[in-house]
């Protein structure tokens, strides 16, 4: 991009949202049209008033690939991939060719689905996991985890830790605080009661402190929940401290439960244990595995799973359900589209090996340290991380951050606008990171490259980032 002088903020924002509303038009018209009736989060992420012309979301009609197309006929490279779901690309042959069959033999509610044991099956063979259960999303697997946690330990409270995200589930919407020097957990939003969190101790990840903490109250903790790459940091990974907790909470008899909602089959064939090198009590799962539809999983050790549905028991002897058991249902669990999407993606990821995670790793790493090394050249004070085939900022992960304060000065401003640029250019992030896939190319991620380079040089034009030095 050439340009003789630098524009005024004012007249670069003036510019751009006209280009940016004319290119997007029917995606906004869609927000304002159904805005009194539809009530939805996403129409208000990133608000601020200086960019209020630009707050809508992207609407999809079409998708294959690594490609997304708008309703306005924009083509996008898209690295929000379905926010960790979409590992193969958009519309991959062997899960649309799952979904066909099914199809046309119904979606029978009711009876018990028909791939629900293979799928499980396939879930214990890649990740070593001894028992499976299965739901519809990926809070109510962590619900019911905690649940049976406090069933089998029949202790009430449960350790997470500040920055990780377990869904929204009202009693793990936490925060820690302090009154008088003294920390204790909040909610994070109105509506949640301070009796759903008043059994939730909230720690430091990766702090020998935090074992402290785990070890003066493992008289009464059921479980901690871990979320072991945290989307909202990726750069923290502590090994050494997750060994440590692993076996402080063994010897204790506290449930350790892994949130891999976003880590599993995607860092590695066996998620963040393999990774690590630690086995859980349990693990939930969903995102990858359910191959683009909705899904949610419950997998671990039988001491814990047993408590869903009474143990192992057979026909011709004598044998029958011996474990007291807690509470589990959901009318759409195990939803036939949803095991038949599921199957094909596990036997897939069974087929190509941990060699597919391994090369996607590699391929992201790569692509971070080119996109690094533009940032420098570029003097943009940023620096970009990856954990296996995520990215995102230090302590930004791939997660949509906060508003921007009301304060906020013009460099802030202009990395709010960065990730509209990037989508003018026909690039779709989640938030300030996002995902690589089997789909993407090369050629992809070198138009990424570019994108980025040209939009900083623009919101340096327009005064919103600074001179490069």
């Amino acid at each position: 991009m050439t340009q003789s002088a630098p524009v005024t903020q004012q007249q670069h924002l003036a510019a751009f949202v006209e280009r940016y509303t004319t290119r997007t038009k029917t995606s906004k018209q869609i927000a304002q049209t159904y805005r009194s009736v539809l009530a939805d989060p996403r129409n208000t992420l990133g608000f601020f008033p200086p960019l209020k012309e630009l707050c809508y979301p992207i609407v999809g009609e079409r998708s294959s690939g690594s490609r997304i197309w708008d309703v306005d006929g924009n083509e996008y490279i898209d690295v929000m991939m379905g926010f960790g779901v979409n590992l193969l690309g958009h519309n991959p042959p062997c899960i649309r060719a799952a979904l066909q069959e099914q199809l046309e033999k119904g979606i029978q509610l009711g009876p018990q689905a028909e791939l629900a044991g293979e799928v499980a099956a396939l879930i214990h063979e890649l990740t070593g996991m001894e028992r499976v259960a299965i739901s519809n999303t990926g809070t109510e697997a962590v619900m019911t985890a905690i649940r049976v946690a406090r069933a089998v330990t029949e202790r009430p409270k449960i350790a997470v830790f500040a920055g990780s995200y377990h869904g929204h589930f009202d009693g793990t919407l936490v925060n820690v605080e302090s009154a008088k020097g003294y920390p204790f957990a909040a909610a994070i939003a109105p509506g949640i009661l301070p009796k759903f969190i008043e059994d939730v101790l909230v720690l430091e990840y990766g702090s020998p402190h935090a074992l402290d903490i785990i070890n003066d109250h493992a008289h009464e903790l059921a479980a901690v929940l871990v979320e072991p790459i945290q989307s909202s940091r990726l750069e923290l990974q502590p090994r050494q401290f997750l060994h440590q907790l692993r076996q402080l909470t063994a010897t204790a008899n506290i449930a350790l439960i892994f949130d891999e909602m976003v880590t599993g089959f995607r860092i590695h064939q066996g998620g963040a244990q393999a990774w690590f090198g630690v086995e859980a009590d349990l693990a939930t799962y969903g995102k990858i595995v359910g191959g683009g539809l909705p899904i949610g999983i419950i997998a671990g050790k039988a001491a814990y799973l047993d408590k869903l549905d009474g143990g192992m028991w057979q026909y011709g002897d004598a044998s029958a359900p011996h474990v007291e058991t807690t509470f589990f249902a959901g009318t759409h669990c195990k939803h036939p589209l949803a095991m038949a999407a599921a199957k094909a993606m596990l036997e897939h990821l069974k087929q190509q090996g941990p060699e597919l995670q391994e090369r996607l790793n590699q391929r992201m790493a790569h692509f971070v340290d080119q996109l690094n090394t533009e940032l420098a050249t570029e003097g943009v004070p940023i620096q970009m991380v990856s954990s296996g085939s995520m990215f995102g900022t230090p302590g930004g992960g791939v997660t949509v951050g906060d508003r921007p304060a009301p304060t906020a000065n013009a460099a802030a401003i202009g990395m709010s606008l960065l990730s509209y640029h990037l989508r003018d250019r026909g690039i779709l992030l989640r938030g300030n990171g996002g995902f690589l896939s089997t789909a993407h190319t090369d050629e992809d991620l070198s138009t990424i490259l570019e994108a980025v380079k040209d939009s900083i040089r623009e919101l340096r034009y327009g005064g919103f980032l600074p001179a490069k030095k």
